[in-house]
């Protein structure tokens, strides 16, 4: 079974956990200080925002797998489509252990297909703090843009 995920950088974290609280009907399932996430049955999806400075929105978009093989399966169609991957083996983001790829859209939005492993303790692998929300490979960022298109 697949997951949609959507991540938005949010102003008040606290404001905004009380907000989606009330829309989801449910308190969040991790909530960390800068960060607090959903695991939604109803809808299906991985809902998560945090507060670290970045770019006020849509963060990121993704679908989060529950094997290998699913993440394989995805990985394998990006190839097909000749799109630009970037692919990270283990690495912490968001409180979690993942196997992932990354590719942009033609907007320029980032989406991640991820596989998570674990839960860790720390938002990432990087003992510096980051202005990104996200995990994406920001100094890559330029490979993601896809090398065709098709109509």
């Amino acid at each position: 079974m697949k997951r949609m995920h959507l991540h938005v950088s949010v102003e008040n974290l606290t404001h905004s956990i009380q907000f989606y609280s009330t829309l989801f009907g449910v308190s969040p399932t991790v909530e960390k200080p800068d960060y607090a996430k959903w695991m939604l049955d109803d809808p299906l999806v991985n809902f998560a925002i945090s507060q670290r400075g970045n770019k006020l929105g849509l963060d990121h978009v993704g679908i989060q797998v529950e094997s290998d093989a699913e993440l394989s399966e995805i990985k394998l169609r990006l190839e097909a489509a000749e799109l630009a991957i970037i692919s990270q083996t283990g690495t912490t983001c968001c409180y979690a252990k993942s196997d992932k790829h990354w590719v942009q859209d033609p907007s320029g939005i980032a989406w991640e297909t991820y596989h998570t492993l674990d839960s860790v303790p720390t938002f990432n692998d990087s003992t510096e703090q980051s202005n990104s929300a996200c995990c994406a490979p920001v100094a890559q960022s330029v490979q993601f843009v896809s090398r065709k298109i098709k109509d």
